[in-house]
């Protein structure tokens, strides 16, 4: 029976896909079409996650890891709650590439830290990448370390062009989001009213697609 570790960011991310599953600490245990599934979150950024896997391996033999959750788009041609495989995985620090056992899926560039609009554009010029995140290259590199598949799954939340809050001066080492703080400063920036709504609704439409997808597409593979 095949034994898969799911990793995202944040639990919002897991929720749909989990609710059903039995939580057993910092995990939550389950069945993915026809795969036993362990699934963990600990926070943002490549530090955050692979605790997050050092956990999911902790919990027993896995046959390989997937990087689910949040990520911008790059292109104007994929739009928020959109759900999809990513094919490649760059990271952004050092030029390297994973491939995923996806081959029909998009290209996705693993930043450190929340990009700017300007980054967007150079990064998609760049790598010709269309997806961005901050953890998927963490969690294809421990995959290749401990021998195991990798897949990669995301869903869109933001463009290319929309103009959020700088995230990375709410977020701290650990990777969570320090929520107070960045509820003080939106509430003295009205100007980031509009643009934090819109990336709330996209976020819990997103994580709903993300869990639909990963139904499907597993169905599809028994």
């Amino acid at each position: 029976m095949t034994r898969i570790g799911i990793l995202a960011a944040f639990y919002g991310e897991l929720k749909p896909l989990v609710r059903t599953w039995q939580r057993r600490g910092p995990l939550w245990i389950g069945r993915l079409g026809s795969c036993d599934a362990v699934a963990g979150c600990a926070g943002m950024g490549s530090g955050a996650v692979i605790r997050a896997c050092e956990q999911v391996l902790a919990s027993g033999p896995v046959d390989a890891l997937i990087s689910i959750g949040y990520a911008g788009s790059l292109s104007c041609g994929l739009k928020p709650p959109v759900a999809c495989a990513v094919r490649e995985v760059i990271d952004a620090a050092n030029g390297e590439r994973f491939a995923t056992s996806e081959p029909d899926g998009q290209r996705l560039v693993t930043l450190d830290h929340v990009a700017d609009t300007s980054e967007k554009r150079s990064l998609a010029a760049e790598y010709q990448a269309v997806l961005i995140d901050m953890e998927a290259a963490a969690v294809a590199r421990v995959a290749r370390a401990y021998n195991l598949g990798f897949s990669c799954f995301k869903a869109v939340t933001d463009g290319p062009n929309d103009q959020l809050p700088d995230f990375n001066r709410f977020t701290g080492p650990d990777g969570q989001l320090r929520l107070p703080s960045l509820v003080a400063y939106a509430a003295i920036h009205p100007r980031t009213w509009a643009p934090l709504r819109r990336l709330g609704k996209n976020s819990q439409l997103a994580a709903v697609e993300l869990a639909n997808f990963l139904s499907q597409r597993f169905a599809a593979s028994q």
